[in-house]
Formats: C-alpha cells, sequence, structure tokens
C-alpha cells in the first residue's frame, strides 16, 4: 500500500538501501530508431516516419484489449517463455514469469516478465521484452544490467536472523507485531552484485494507525540488511466533495447496494472504523445515498464509489485500460477506517482502496483525486511495480498524482473542478492548504522542486516533487496563468522557460512509459530515458511533443535541453542503453554526426548518464572522428558514489565535426555494474 501522505510519520518513510554499493542501474531503451543512431535536435535523422505534427502516431498506439483478448496474449506468451529465454540469452537457471502484455497498432508487444533463478523468486529481476509482429525480439528493457549468478544456493545466515532484524526494525518504526508474516529464499538483483537473500515481510499496524507490510531484504550470506520499503501505498449519491452525482448501484429486490455492475463489480464497504476486515457492504431500501455532511455514514460511501467510477472511466476511455489489472475486475474500497485516522491507503494484498475520516472525523479523504491516486498505485503495481523506496519510489507516488489529477480533470465535476493541487479538499493540514502542489512542489514545505544526487534518501511523498513538476510543466508550460480558477507560477531549474503541450499529451506519454518503458528500478534518469521513448514512438523524435520533454525534464533538473541547454547549439544524443560488464572490457556508444561544417568547436559540450554502483571503478572517453581520445574522467578507488550525470567541455578543434564519435567506457574493478542510460553532444 501506499500513503497519500506521510506527513511528520517516519513508519512511512523507506530509507535506502544501506549497502555502500547500492545500484540506481536502470537499462532503459528509447526508440528502435535511437538505438546506434544519434537524434539531431531540430533534424529528421534516422527517426521514424513521422506521424502528423501534433498527432500521436496510430502504429505506436496501444490497443484497447478486451479481457479475453489481453488473457490469450498472456497465454501464448507463457507457452513460448523458455524460447523467449533463451532468445534474449538467459542462463540455464533462469525462467521467466509473465506479468503483462501491451499490444501496439502496428503488431508490436511488449511482455512484462518477472524472472526466477534456480526456482527462486528474482527481486530486481524484471524485464520488458518488445517484438516486431513477426516474433523477433526488438528491444529488452532491464530493471538492473547485471549477470544473474550466485555463490551457492545454502544460507549461510539462519531464517530466523532474518526475521528478528526484520521485525525489530518494523518496531522501529512504530509497527506492532512480534513475529513476521512470511520469509522466504529470493535472489535479491535490484542493486550490486545479485546474492542469495531472505525477503522477510512484517504485518501490524504502524505507530499512525496505517496497515504494516514492512518488506525487508537481507544477504543470507552475511546478515546484512540490503534494502527495505513499506508495501502499504498511501495515498444518485450526496456526496461531501463533488456535490449530487449519479452512482452505479445493484438492486435485488428492495435493496440497492453499493455495487458497480458496469466497472468490473466495484463495491464500497463501510469499516464503521473497524481496521480489518472489509466491514458491511453499503446497502439500503433508498437509492439516494448520503446528505452531503459526514453525520451520514454513506455520504463518505458516496464519494469513494463515485471516485472509484470515475478513475476506472478515466483509464478506460482515456487509454483502454480495463480496471486496475486491465482484466475487467473491479476492486473495492473501504470507508470509515479506523478513528480521526488522518489518511487514505492502496492495498495490492487486498486490491482494495481504504479510506479514513481525517481529524476528528470530519474530513473523509474521500475526494476525487484522492481516490484516482490510490487505485493509481494499483496500476503502477501491476505495470512497472516502481520499488517504493529511493528514486523510484518517488516516481510511483508521482504516478499517482499524476493520474489522480487526470482523474480529477477528466470527472469535470463543477464541484471539484480540475487544478494541479493535490488533496485540495480533505484540508489534512487543517488550514485549507492543498497536501501537494504540482507547479511548484516546494510551496508544501517539504517537497522538492529539482532532481538533486540525494533526493533518492527523502520520504517518497516528497522526492515526488520533480516528476510532478515535470508533468505540470510538460502540461502547461512555466510562467504564471490561471486554470479553472486557480494561479500558479512554475520555475525552472534553468532559469529558462517551458512550453507546455496540453494535459491529455503529458498523460498518453507518462502511461505508455509506465506501462512499456519503466521497470522496478527506474530513476529520474530512466524515467527521462523512457518518457522520450514513450514521445518519440508517439509523435516523432522531431516533434515538439519530444523537444517539451526534454525541456520540461530540464526544467527540473534531469538532463539537458532540447538545444543543448541554455547557451544554444545543435544536439546529438543516443539514448540506446549499452551495458558496463564488471571488470570487464571496454565498451563503446556511438553518435554519427552529419551536415555540419569545419572542425568540432573548442567548447564541445559532451553531457554522459550513467548508472553506476561504484563510479570510481569507471574511466571514461570521448573518441573523435580522428581516433583520438579524450578522457572525461579517471578512475579513483575513493569515489564511492553512485553514477556518472556530468556535463563535460572538451577542446575537440582539430576534430572534423562530421563522423562517427564514441563515448567509451570501461568499469576497472570488480563488484559493480552499470549502465551508459544515454550521452548527448552539443555544438555550440
Amino acid at each position: 500500500m501506499r500513503s497519500i501522505s506521510s506527513r511528520g510519520r517516519t513508519s512511512h518513510t523507506a530509507p535506502r538501501a544501506s549497502a555502500p554499493r547500492r545500484t540506481a542501474t536502470v537499462a532503459l531503451v528509447g526508440v528502435t530508431a535511437l538505438i546506434a543512431a544519434a537524434v539531431q535536435s531540430g533534424a529528421a535523422g534516422a527517426a521514424p516516419a513521422r506521424p502528423q505534427a501534433g498527432r500521436a502516431n496510430p502504429a505506436h498506439t496501444a490497443l484497447r484489449l478486451t479481457p479475453s483478448q489481453r488473457a490469450e496474449l498472456i497465454r501464448h506468451a507463457d507457452t513460448s517463455k523458455a524460447a523467449t529465454a533463451r532468445q534474449i540469452g538467459l542462463g540455464g537457471k533462469e525462467k521467466l514469469v509473465v506479468r503483462d502484455v501491451v499490444k501496439d497498432a502496428d503488431g508490436t508487444l511488449h511482455t512484462r516478465y518477472e524472472r526466477t533463478y534456480a526456482g527462486l523468486p528474482v527481486l530486481g529481476g524484471d524485464l520488458v521484452v518488445e517484438s516486431a509482429r513477426s516474433g523477433k525480439t526488438m528491444e529488452v528493457i532491464r530493471a538492473g544490467s547485471a549477470s544473474l549468478k550466485v555463490a551457492g544456493l545454502t544460507p549461510a545466515v539462519p531464517k530466523a536472523a532474518a526475521e528478528r532484524q526484520a521485525v525489530r526494525r518494523a518496531k522501529a518504526l512504530g509497527g506492532t507485531r512480534t513475529a513476521a508474516d512470511s520469509v522466504r529464499t529470493v535472489i535479491w538483483a535490484a542493486s550490486g552484485k545479485p546474492v542469495l537473500a531472505y525477503e522477510t515481510v512484517v504485518g501490524g499496524l504502524q505507530d499512525d494507525g496505517t496497515p504494516n507490510r514492512l518488506h525487508v531484504v537481507t544477504d543470507a550470506a552475511t546478515g546484512k540488511k540490503l534494502y527495505e520499503y513499506q508495501g502499504i501505498e498511501t495515498g444518485v449519491g450526496n456526496t461531501q466533495y463533488s456535490g449530487q452525482v449519479t452512482l452505479t448501484t445493484t438492486q435485488s429486490g428492495s435493496t440497492y447496494t453499493l455495487t458497480d455492475g458496469a466497472r468490473g463489480g466495484h463495491k464500497t464497504y463501510n469499516l464503521n472504523h473497524g481496521t480489518s476486515g472489509t466491514g458491511t457492504l453499503f446497502s439500503q431500501t433508498s437509492d439516494t445515498w448520503g446528505n452531503g455532511t459526514n453525520s451520514n455514514a454513506a455520504t463518505a460511501g458516496a464519494d469513494a464509489h463515485y471516485g472509484a467510477q470515475e478513475t476506472w472511466d478515466f483509464y478506460k476511455n482515456t487509454f483502454g485500460r480495463s480496471g486496475i489489472k486491465n482484466n475487467g475486475v473491479g476492486a473495492y474500497s473501504r470507508v470509515h477506517y479506523g478513528n480521526s485516522y488522518v489518511n487514505a491507503f492502496w492495498d495490492d494484498g487486498c486490491f482494495c482502496m481504504t479510506y479514513g475520516d481525517g481529524s476528528g472525523n470530519a474530513k473523509p479523504l474521500t475526494a476525487i483525486d484522492v481516490a484516482g491516486h490510490e487505485m493509481s498505485h494499483g496500476v503502477t503495481s501491476n505495470t512497472a511495480g516502481l520499488n517504493y523506496s529511493g528514486e523510484s519510489g518517488g516516481l510511483n507516488e508521482a504516478t499517482s498524482d499524476i493520474f489522480g489529477t487526470g482523474v480529477e480533470f477528466y470527472a469535470n465535476n463543477a464541484s471539484d473542478v480540475g487544478d494541479y493541487l493535490i488533496g485540495e479538499k480533505i484540508d489534512i493540514n487543517g488550514n485549507g492548504s492543498p497536501l501537494r502542489y504540482m507547479d511548484k512542489p516546494s510551496k508544501d514545505g517539504s517537497s522538492k522542486d529539482s532532481w538533486y544526487s540525494g533526493i533518492g534518501g527523502v520520504d517518497v511523498h516528497y522526492s515526488s516533487g520533480p516528476a510532478n513538476h515535470f508533468f505540470y510543466l510538460l502540461s502547461e508550460g512555466s510562467g504564471a496563468k490561471v486554470i479553472n480558477g486557480v494561479s500558479y507560477n512554475s520555475p525552472t531549474a534553468d532559469g529558462l522557460p517551458v512550453t507546455g503541450i496540453g494535459r491529455d499529451k503529458a498523460l498518453q506519454i507518462w502511461y505508455r512509459a509506465l506501462t512499456t518503458k519503466f521497470t522496478s528500478t527506474t530513476n529520474y534518469a530512466g524515467a527521462r530515458t523512457g518518457t522520450l521513448a514513450a514521445a518519440g514512438e508517439l509523435y516523432g523524435t522531431t516533434s515538439a511533443e519530444y523537444k517539451a520533454v526534454q525541456d520540461a525534464w530540464a526544467g527540473v533538473a534531469v538532463g539537458s535541453r532540447s538545444g543543448g541547454g541554455g547557451g544554444g547549439g545543435t544536439s546529438y544524443e543516443n539514448t540506446s542503453p549499452v551495458a558496463v560488464p564488471d571488470n570487464g572490457p571496454a565498451v563503446t556508444s556511438d553518435i554519427t554526426v552529419s551536415g555540419r561544417t569545419g572542425n568540432a568547436p573548442s567548447n564541445l559540450q559532451v553531457g554522459v548518464d550513467i548508472s553506476h554502483t561504484w563510479r570510481g571503478d569507471l574511466v571514461i572517453d570521448l573518441v573523435g572522428p580522428s581516433g583520438t581520445a579524450y578522457r572525461l574522467k579517471n578512475f579513483s578507488s575513493s569515489d564511492s558514489a553512485d553514477n556518472v550525470t556530468e556535463t563535460y567541455t572538451v577542446n575537440a578543434s582539430a576534430e572534423p565535426a562530421n563522423g562517427t564519435w564514441k563515448l567509451r567506457v570501461q568499469d576497472q574493478a570488480t563488484y559493480d555494474t552499470g549502465t551508459i542510460n544515454s550521452w548527448k553532444l552539443t555544438f555550440s
């Protein structure tokens, strides 16, 4: 489950892994045409056939599959998974487990898999295989790039020791249980070198009454904690927030129930201040629910039922998605959880949304954008599965804010108009202010406007800020404006303006990236790569939409501008990932430049984005068309930080501008792996 808020609650904070060599590796790919080819900003280059300007390329639009069609594609993928594993080079002990399938209009399949190793689940082993209509594999997007090998399958640390460690950690975070719910042996591959490990899950309640589902991963050889995250994702009816609305209910005899037969059988229950079970299904002899205030228990039920109804319709009519799992099956909602519980959460375990009544039981957290937020956690769980910790956790939370905002605009409710404010109706702060602001996240006092190297250590509800800010900039652009009566003034990290492309296009780009490009370990650099790939497929790599994605990310300090940054110039970029082997031979990524005259400039800008678990191991060179190498970064045994996200200035005036330029990277020490996510040349 993910909560919508964790203000002041350390129990919702999921610290980053404590291992010194922790990975943020993301192996994401760009558009097929970008592989082994550069993208020149403003030029056609090797891009695919350009769609009609401003419209999504229908060939790269996901088909609206019926539940039975989706199930058939999954069955087919399951029958051929052994052949797929061999084709993509998995080892003999590795097997694939099919999770989901997305099919494009041109026949391209995006099949999402989990992995097992010697029968054990591999955490961080998820991947997406993109295959053409012919069946040929075109891309493989992996959560981690390390080769899946472990020294042995017999734990040196007893299972009981791992359980004790996890229970102690849960108690430190406000948990109440004295024993774990489960302990299983797994392969941990989401950070650093894959190892045999235990995954322990501790249930119970957190200190604020939120259910607890703390996952702790322990090295089975050393007993060291490798990772942890919280599995609870917090976050005609007379409603309290949306006025009088039409609800879909079910009648049996003289009794009506809050059962939505048109939307997968979604049900809304009254917990009546309990904290477990489903409570009682709302039922009565009248089909008018609530009185618009919390004095009537059915009011919150009407709000929650309406929010679920609008969220279902938003996903169906915007993306062709049939329910949270895209299988036509509805979830369920529970209202009146606990006593004065100031939160709401999604729980994969029950496949349900749960809403507290707020401080003094006066303000249930059942507004439209909250409902959309919580249900979207379920969508994320059933697509990319973004880990709920570190940068991926911030992206997870932002995804729920983004789609929750989309639901609110989609509902077009006069009593709760669409805006870029999160939780503005529920008054969770007690002073009438929203919970979060997308145009300038820092206005809430805790969220971050832009990316920086330590953002993965921030609570996920606040590290979501840069992605929320990106979405606002991509949708509406920077600067002061008024939308639906709400004033916004969105800044940018580099002080340069961003021109928005509209919310509808921004939603399509984020959804395609989530469902076909992101994996469990995607970080901010990977999110940029994934959204650029999605924008390229939908609108073309020379489109205004593609450039707007670049500029909006630059506006939150992730990557450079479409024109190469504030100094202007022409950029050439390669976003095809290249794995950097552990203590192995050098690897290269190429960019071919053509159509220029004379030599390269004396201030050639080389932007590098490399994920790595110990960047001091890396030696990085730029190799010019003449074969001359220009050292960008030396080996350093003391530089233990993660990743290389730098822009280097090179005097390349002796090189011809045209020709093939190479980024050469070598890992010169053991135990760590990485990926060249992307790199860029900017000619001033």
